[in-house]
Formats: structure tokens, sequence, C-alpha cells
């Protein structure tokens, strides 16, 4: 048995990658030497089967306050904000918040919003739809999940832009700066935290049809979310389902302009709807991977792994490993039979919002599709750094009418 630190294992190493196909060019050749690889932050796991084993295997935890301690930030304000989220919660602490406040993010909470979905992206699509040419992330990605997490929530459309600024601010938590940006992701993370906290007064002498609301009417054998659970799970949730959902859509489009056989597929049959979701979150995921630390000495693939060391679970790798995927580098929304994709996440962690995001994306893309036709790009599109979470940073393109 080796030491997968010591061990002499393939590199791997796609942050500073100029685009996604060059990231998952670099990564497809790490898989074909081996399950593991050494990158910057750690050993990565790169076969399905092993990314599945780590993310449901309990001998793994969330590292406590995320990636912060590798950045140097083990105390102050931030690192207690970050340590009372649920992505750093683990045990009996972790199990009992998730089981509260998944009794109002159930796929009926879920399914409730498709209409909203279905509202909210024509009326996007239709204010560029005369010209004949937008930018998909700026005009449409961009503005379509914030009201429909705060519909969820039970915000008030006057407060979307606001909310919006603050998403931007709190997710770069998730990128490698963060001692640099750490006095904007506090003062974003606070306000909302005094906003939401002004929504649960409001709501205590009459509960609405919310999750909010379902939030503070959760209980199991007696048991509550506290008040300051309550706020930071509401906080979690709202930004959990803005960004990625907002970048997932954009690089959704990304990957069409590049299949536009795909693009006029789903046109003609907004049925393969759903399959194209999971197809291009296979293909195109705006999140690489996660991070897990190993509880005690486990072996991986013949390599142990020792206590303490901080393991990149690479989905990306995973949603293309040709042992799982035939052809796993061509890009098909009527693949067949394929294993679920990792993107979601899996095991204790598993992505909360994933039927939400999964509506969301669904009634995105077979809207545009349909009235957004002969979809292409004016320029390349730029993509933002692919740590944290990634996609395009802008998206020019010019399409015919569909209406």
């Amino acid at each position: 048995m080796t030491n997968a630190i010591d061990t002499e294992l393939p590199t791997i190493a796609y942050d500073h990658a100029e685009s996604p196909a060059e990231a998952h060019r670099l990564i497809g050749e790490a898989l074909r030497q081996g399950p593991l690889a050494l990158g910057p932050h750690g050993p990565e796991v790169l076969t399905y089967d092993l990314v599945r084993t780590v993310l449901r295997d309990d001998r793994f935890a969330m590292p406590k306050g995320v990636t912060l301690a590798t950045q140097g930030i083990t105390s102050g304000e931030l690192w207690d904000i970050v340590l009372s989220g649920l992505l750093s919660l683990d045990g009996a602490d972790h199990h009992r918040q998730r089981k509260l406040v998944s009794k109002a993010f159930t796929p009926r909470a879920a399914g409730r919003l498709r209409t909203t979905c279905a509202d909210i992206i024509a009326e996007l699509v239709y204010a560029v739809c005369a010209a004949g040419r937008c930018d998909v992330v700026a005009d449409i990605a961009r503005r379509y999940p914030v009201p429909v997490i705060c519909e969820l929530l039970g915000t008030p459309r006057a407060d979307w832009n606001r909310l919006s600024q603050w998403a931007d601010d709190i997710f770069k938590l998730f990128d490698w700066n963060v001692v640099e940006d750490e006095a904007d992701i506090v003062r974003a993370w606070r306000a909302l935290e005094s906003y939401l906290d002004a929504m649960v007064a409001e709501r205590h002498d009459q509960l609405t049809d919310d999750l909010l609301s379902d939030m503070m009417r959760a209980e199991d054998e007696g048991d509550r979310l506290r008040h300051e659970e309550l706020l930071t799970l509401a906080a979690t949730l709202l930004m959990a389902g803005t960004d990625t959902t907002r970048n997932q859509l954009a690089a959704a489009v990304d990957v069409f302009c590049d299949h536009p056989d795909q693009w006029a597929l789903l046109g003609r049959h907004p049925e393969l709807g759903p399959q194209a979701v999971e197809e291009v979150m296979r293909f195109s995921p705006v999140i690489f991977g996660s991070f897990r630390t190993a509880l005690v000495d486990v072996e991986l693939a013949g390599h142990t792994v020792p206590a303490g060391t901080m393991v990149v679970v690479n989905t990306a790798a995973a949603n293309r490993d040709p042992a799982v995927y035939p052809d796993p580098d061509r890009f098909d929304i009527t693949r067949g039979g394929a294993a679920p994709m990792l993107t979601f996440g899996g095991g204790v962690h598993y992505c909360l919002g994933a039927h939400l995001a999964r509506i969301e994306l669904t009634e995105a893309l077979t809207t545009m599709a349909r009235r957004m036709p002969s979809i292409h790009r004016e320029r390349p599109a730029v993509w933002k750094s692919l740590t944290g979470i990634s996609g395009p940073a802008t998206l020019p393109v010019v399409f015919e009418s569909g209406y």
C-alpha cells in the first residue's frame, strides 16, 4: 500500500486553463493514467466509481470552513460565518438541520415554481427577440434565477437587484482570492442576514405560502430551527440557488452554440429538455468538483490517503469517465441509459436545490431553443476562472426570432 501524498501519482493542473475544453482535455489525460492524480490542492479522485464512493463515504467530511484554512483564514468573522453554514457541518448537527429544512425543500415545493420559471424566461427572451442578438449572460442568465428564488423565498420584486448584488459578493467565497475579498463577502452576508431577519419578524404573526414560512413551520419530534439557524439556512439557499444556476444556464448555451444540431433538436422536441439538462451538466459543469477531508486513513485504489488529507473530488472527471459514459466527449441530448451525472454531488451533502435547478434549466433551455433558433456566437465566450464556480463572463450571440 502506498501513501497517496508520497507516491508517484500522475499530476493534474487545470486551474489556469484558458477554456473549459482545455481543462477537460487536461483532466482526461490524467484520467487515462489512473484513478488518482496529484493536483495543486492535494490528491484528486477522478473515476466515476471512486468519486461516487468518496461522496457517500462517512470516513470523509466537508473541510471545516470549506477552503478558507488553505488560504490562511482560520479565525475571524468570515470564518465564523462559514463554519455555521450547512456546508461546514457534518454528523448529528448536519443531519438535524438538513432533516428539518428538507421538509420545506421538496420536489413538490420546487414543482409549484415551474410556471414562475416559464413566465420569467419568456419575459427575458421576449425582451431580446426583436433585436436578434444579446449577451446571454447579461441579458438572460444573470437575470433569470434571482426572481425565481425570490418567489420561492417570498421576497418582493423590488429587492431582486439588491439580492443579486449580494450574491455576487458572497460567492467570492468559493474563489481563491478570499483574503482580498473578505471584507466584501462579510459586508454582503451581514446585509442579507439583516434583510432576512426583518422578513422572519414579519412572518412570526402570520406565516405565508413561501419557503421561509415553510422553514419556520418545519418541525421534527418537537425540534425546530433556531432563529440563527433559520437565517443562515435561508441565506445559504438563496445564494446557492442564484449563482450556480445562472452560470450553468450560460454554460449550457455556450455548449449548444458548438452543437447547432442539438439546439435545433431541442427546439423541435422540448420533451427532451430534462435529458438536455442532464447532458449539459455532465458535459460542461460550472463546478468541477468539491473538497473532502479524510477523517481516518482511507485506502483508495491501492493508495492510502492519510487522516487529515484534503481530497479534491473531481466530479468533472467522473462525468467523462469512459468506463461509464461511452464516447464521453460527445455531446448528445438523446444519450440513453446514462449513469446519473455527479455535478450535484452525492451522499449527505447532495444539493438540496437539485429539483428546482433542473426545473429552472429545463424551462429556460426549451424556451430559448424554440424562440431563439439558429443561435451562434458573435465572438468567443470569455469564461471566468475555472476554480470555484465558473461559467461564461460574457456570451454575445445572434439568432433568428422564433416568434
